[in-house]
């Protein structure tokens, strides 16, 4: 038993460990607060998340960079909670303030955003912040990088459309099946039976087509086991059709490409611009064809 002095004060439990990342919080901060000031030029992203539980919506600002080994940088420089209504007047604001935090506001080379509406009064209200510096390539003339995975994410989405009825009903699927562990047993064997390898079904994020890709992809491996696990289980009742396997599989041959490329191009450890364009090229043959 820890016996405490009359009058001392008692540490509360944790606040120690808390202390001490918040010691090293600082620490690293100061060190990437002098390695910038010997970078010449920073480009910026930034996103918003949105958690589930509480549903507050956070910004991300990263700065990406290229040091003396030529070697490509990216640290994450605020994440931060942006209040309602988040205006692109507000989301300039966070942005400017946090450059000006780092001491980087005179060095802002780009910054990429996705093609929310209120992004383009942010790019507006930065690019004539930052331009007061007169450091902005051309006169801020590319200044605006848009985001070509959020691009690529709408066109796809827009396709998803063709065939959101077979989707809801293999998500539905994959949920039912994966509800309880009696029904991914006889699934599982079923699945056993028909020599197909074992491998749980994949549920998506209806928000980000390649995690529906991948569902779809998943679940085509068991197009033959879904109508025998619907006779064995009386109350499966989103079975899809032969039709719709066809559907989907020739969908996810197309998606297939667009997952390739996004990867391609979202790549963080490597400069993405000379595989930008022969990417673009491979989907825009894919969608003459």
């Amino acid at each position: 038993m820890v016996k405490h002095n009359k009058g001392e004060p008692k540490t509360p439990i944790g606040s120690k460990e808390m202390q001490l990342k918040m010691m090293v919080y600082e620490i690293e901060k100061k060190k990437l607060k002098n390695l910038l000031r010997h970078v010449q030029k920073v480009s910026l992203t930034t996103n918003i998340w949105k958690s589930k539980n509480p549903k507050i919506e956070y910004m991300v600002v990263t700065g990406h960079w290229i040091d003396g080994n030529w070697k490509l940088q990216k640290k994450v420089l605020n994440f931060v909670h942006i209040r309602p209504p988040r205006r692109g007047v507000e989301i300039s604001n966070a942005v400017f303030k946090c450059a000006k935090e780092w001491g980087i506001e005179g060095k802002i080379h780009t910054i990429s955003v996705d093609n929310a509406s209120n992004n383009d009064v942010v790019v507006r209200l930065l690019k004539y912040d930052f331009g007061r510096y007169k450091k902005l390539l051309g006169g801020g003339k590319l200044f605006h990088v848009r985001c070509c995975a959020h691009v690529l994410n709408l066109m796809v989405q827009d396709g998803l459309k063709k065939i959101a009825d077979i989707c809801e009903n293999i998500r539905d699927s994959v949920d039912f099946v994966n509800k309880s562990d009696g029904r991914a047993l006889l699934f599982a064997e079923i699945a056993q039976h028909l020599h197909i390898p074992r491998k749980k079904l994949l549920h998506d994020c209806r928000t980000r087509w390649n995690s529906t890709y991948e569902m779809l992809s998943c679940a085509i491996k068991y197009k033959e086991v879904f109508p025998r696990f619907q006779v064995r289980e009386p109350l499966y009742e989103s079975c899809p059709s032969s039709e719709d396997w066809e559907k989907v599989e020739k969908v996810c041959t197309i998606l297939e490409k667009f997952y390739t490329t996004t990867h391609i191009i979202s790549g963080s450890e490597y400069s993405t611009s000379n595989l930008f364009f022969p990417e673009i090229l491979k989907v825009k043959k894919l969608s003459d064809a």
